[in-house]
């Protein structure tokens, strides 16, 4: 099913917990600084909306799509960010991207394990969960298949890297149309 116009941008931005995701994913939209740009974080819908733990075929992997979808129809742009590992929301994120009639991008934050747990040290939620934990979900190089994804590494610094996906994307900063 056809999904948003030829206008719209999807930008989803994958990535261990603690490779920055996040705040690369609020950073893009602060700097685009325009209306019309949805931010959908699976954390939000899976562990606030849903409280629902990540597992196969998950309500959560639903709504991001209806989500997603909703808001590109609407003439929204729409960053999705989240671990959004390939073996449960990969053929979601396959069929959004082969779905959208604008401009697809997918950026995976390539950071290694030991970079991971320093990073997770500098976060708020750093007391709710610990290393245990990250090391049960950190998937090394969790790819999408058929080069679908730019590959962003641990030293690509927060300006480098919104710089690159508001280029890549054609979202400079300022060019974009208020809504």
């Amino acid at each position: 099913m056809l999904t948003g116009s030829p206008n719209t941008v999807l930008i989803v931005i994958r990535g261990n917990s603690g490779s920055g995701k996040s705040t690369v994913a609020r950073t893009v939209r602060e700097t685009y600084g325009q209306r019309g740009m949805a931010l959908i974080g699976q954390d939000m819908v899976r562990r606030e909306i849903l409280r629902e733990l990540d597992e196969p075929g998950g309500v959560n992997i639903g709504l991001l799509d209806v989500m997603c979808r909703h808001a590109l129809n609407a003439g929204h742009h729409v960053i999705l960010e989240g671990i959004l590992a390939r073996s449960r929301y990969g053929e979601m994120l396959q069929a959004l991207f082969r779905d959208h009639r604008g401009t697809s991008r997918g950026y995976y934050l390539d950071a290694s394990w030991e970079e991971t747990l320093r990073r997770h040290e500098t976060r708020p939620q750093h007391t709710r969960f610990g290393p245990d934990d990250m090391r049960q979900w950190y998937l090394e190089q969790d790819i999408l298949p058929g080069a679908t994804e730019t590959i962003i590494n641990e030293s690509s610094t927060l300006p480098e890297t919104v710089g690159l996906i508001l280029q890549d994307t054609g979202l400079v900063a300022g060019e974009a149309t208020r809504l």
